[in-house]
């Protein structure tokens, strides 16, 4: 058997799979997000281990463990996970979604060589200008950094040991030379850091460790290896068979990825589209990223007093988008503005605007987003096919159908659509401990597929339009 954890901002995710890849136990365990000043979004590492811990806990009440061969991690990118010469975290990570370093990461972006090793733009919410932030406004902490990890390698280090990091998730630091697949000497040293300070590199589907004995004994768990395993984009790849050229997926997690994957480095960093190396050796991918999908339903729930299943499920049949917008840049936005100053909008609100006009408005308008990110993508040349689609916005068919509407394509639904990472990283875990290859990365599953409606869509196009129009009249608007 083999194990996936799955850390997402909202909560940690586990699940068990056997030599069949069939799913014998999940467990899942709710984590928390600080927001102490605007534009800020930090979590406790601590919290990822007590979660990890239960869900672990409860994996094992579900299914023997004593089979288990391998452990696969996935997790959210980019976080700054900053430990001491003891291991000790010195402060509270830095996530994803979190732009307070704009100005650093703009500062690091005019330095060439960035976009010309890393292939991407210097992200405000990408690692490096993270600590380009704490080095200037919180010095004695950054004089204190021993080693940086990810978010999941923290969740890693615990397990194992080992300060190990893969390349799916180092591509989204600016600190990898992402065509060598390796740290660059010379970005590390532009934000006063050298190679000692980053973790050892493996590929994802590599062994980066063994399960400590301590943690072993108490789940039962015997010799296991735990595979570097990838970002959650990657691993979520992994996990619905995105693996080949022209395959993609569609992620509504908290934040919205268009996921496509490539035999080769062909970055177009202008575009804002990520360029980054896949969960799989002489693998890269390419997506277009949304920073608030279902975090803006879930907001915009917490605002309305209802929750989001009870506003989306009751909208029936897809209908043409209204004259109300909804820009859903919560806390900024990475494809294609690379803006993180823009804040979400309702535009054209009339006296018959209800909350359901309103909740139809922020559906359409993350679809909107995503089809800023699906032409930024073909506009580099990569050609999409079909769909996959994952995350927990997934359970709502009006926005799946609205998003292949929108984008022109198919959208398929496996039958565990939530589990992608977990699944993903579950399989990263199979490889390492048996050797297997990409062969064993198929597609799941699939319960259904939602179709575009082809009389909608150029009443999409036409809103689409008018979404755009309205971020560029509401840009530079503090």
């Amino acid at each position: 058997m083999y194990i996936g954890l799955d850390l997402g901002t909202s909560g940690l995710k586990g699940i068990v799979i056997d030599d069949a890849q069939v799913v014998l136990a999940e467990a899942a365990a709710p984590l928390d997000v600080q927001r102490p000043h605007d534009s800020w979004s930090e979590q406790r590492p601590a919290d990822w281990i007590t979660a990890a811990e239960a869900v672990l806990d409860s994996l094992a009440t579900q299914v023997d463990m004593s089979a288990v061969r391998g452990i696969g991690l996935s997790g959210h990118m980019h976080g700054a996970t900053l430990l001491g010469a003891d291991d000790a975290v010195l402060r509270p990570c830095i996530l994803w979604n979190d732009t307070r370093s704009a100005i650093e990461a703009a500062e690091l972006d005019a330095d060439p060589a960035f976009r010309r090793l890393t292939g991407n733009i210097v992200f405000p919410g990408f690692t490096a200008p993270k600590l380009t932030w704490v080095r200037k406004h919180e010095p004695d902490t950054f004089k204190k950094v021993a080693k940086v990890l990810l978010p999941k390698d923290y969740v890693r280090m615990w397990l194992t040991g080992e300060h190990v990091a893969e390349m799916s998730d180092a591509a989204g630091t600016s600190w990898l030379d992402v065509g060598a697949r390796d740290w660059s000497d010379k970005l590390l040293s532009a934000t006063g850091l050298t190679r000692d300070h980053m973790p050892r590199l493996v590929e994802g589907s590599a062994v980066s460790g063994k399960l400590r004995a301590a943690l072993g004994s108490r789940w039962g768990l015997g010799d296991v290896v735990v595979a570097g395993g990838g970002g959650d984009n990657a691993a979520s790849a992994v996990g619905v068979g995105i693996v080949k050229p022209g395959q993609a997926f569609v992620s509504l997690g908290t934040s919205g990825v268009l996921f496509a994957a490539s035999a080769a480095y062909q970055p177009d960093a202008a575009s804002a589209v990520h360029t980054f190396c896949h969960a799989l050796p002489d693998t890269w991918h390419q997506m277009g990223v949304i920073l608030a999908a279902a975090d803006a339903l879930n907001w915009w729930a917490g605002v309305a007093g209802e929750d989001a299943a009870s506003l989306t499920g009751s909208l029936g049949a897809l209908q043409a988008p209204s004259r109300t917008l909804f820009l859903p840049y919560l806390g900024g936005e990475r494809t294609p503005h690379n803006d993180a100053k823009i804040r979400g909008q309702f535009l054209h609100l009339d006296h018959a605007t209800d909350r359901t006009a309103m909740t139809r408005a922020v559906l359409e308008g993350v679809t909107h987003a995503f089809r800023d990110s699906f032409d930024a993508l073909t506009g580099t040349g990569t050609r999409i096919v079909r769909l996959i689609g994952v995350g927990g916005g997934t359970r709502s068919d009006y926005w799946v159908q609205a998003i292949a509407t929108s984008l022109g394509l198919p959208v398929d639904l496996p039958v565990a659509g939530d589990f992608g990472g977990a699944f993903g990283a579950a399989r990263l875990g199979l490889m390492a401990a048996t050797g297997a290859g990409v062969e064993v990365c198929g597609t799941p599953p699939i319960a259904r597929t939602i179709e575009p409606v082809a009389a909608l869509r150029d009443d999409f196009d036409a809103a689409h339009a008018r979404y755009r129009a309205g971020y560029a009249a509401l840009r530079g608007i503090a």
